[in-house]
């Protein structure tokens, strides 16, 4: 029986980060450092990292030279992570929907992690705690799939086998989510695992912006940050205040 809140089970799982375990580095490393260029983020700058992961962009991000706060759902990814900590990079159990208890320079959403709810409102509710957790000129940086596009080039079924295990995925897009249907066996048992993201394209978020108080102040297309195109951007990257 699938959990109401797919992701607790499926993100705090060994099998995820091994079916994502080649996650491109060099691409989110690309986006960051263009990222906090076009923002000018000053040195010593507070980024909030949510969701973090394992930490790896938290990580990288305190390389540059800010200070980092990631925060997560899974207890074993923030474990993962605190190992990383140091005075200015800090890792905590953390759930979106609550309101934050600091206030940040910039606050990141990165690489699809959003729009897992089936009630608009959970999602305008993350948005509400992002926005009152951002200081005076502080900025969001939202960086999801494009929906457009994935909704044209989708890839039905398709199996992968990693660390001797085969995954078989399937995807479909259905009642305003893109679901991707992971099936496994691994350690003597069968897995079955959906992951589910709101098909949120363009103007879905322009409207949930205006909800919040967002000011949308760019557009972007991809890591290189070129100009968003619906049809053959690979992401939909906006910033805020």
């Amino acid at each position: 029986m699938e959990t109401k809140d797919w992701f607790t089970d499926w993100f705090n799982t060994p099998y995820y980060h091994i079916l994502y375990n080649n996650r491109n580095d060099s691409d989110a490393q690309l986006f960051i450092k263009n990222i906090t260029s076009f923002l000018k983020l000053k040195d010593g700058s507070h980024i909030a990292d949510l969701p973090c992961g394992k930490g790896r962009h938290s990580i990288y991000l305190n390389s540059l030279g800010y200070k980092v706060t990631g925060g997560d759902l899974s207890e074993n990814s923030i474990n993962y992570a605190k190992e990383f900590e140091n005075d200015s990079l800090k890792f905590e159990i953390w759930d979106m929907r609550d309101s934050l208890e600091n206030t940040y320079d910039a606050i990141f959403n990165l690489f699809t992690s959003f729009g897992y709810f089936d009630d608009d409102k959970e999602d305008i509710k993350i948005l509400n705690s992002i926005k009152s957790g951002l200081n005076k000129d502080g900025v969001f940086v939202f960086d999801f799939l494009n929906a457009n596009k994935v909704k044209v080039n989708l890839v039905e079924v398709e199996t992968k086998v990693i660390e001797n295990i085969t995954f078989n995925i399937k995807r479909e897009i259905k009642d305003g989510f893109i679901l991707k249907h992971i099936s496994f066996s691994a350690n003597d048992k069968d897995h079955f695992y959906t992951e589910r993201v709101k098909y949120l394209d363009l103007p879905k978020m322009i409207s949930y912006f205006k909800k919040v108080g967002f000011m949308l102040v760019e557009v972007f297309g991809d890591y290189n940050l070129s100009t968003f195109d619906e049809n053959t951007s690979d992401r939909l990257i906006l910033i805020a205040k």
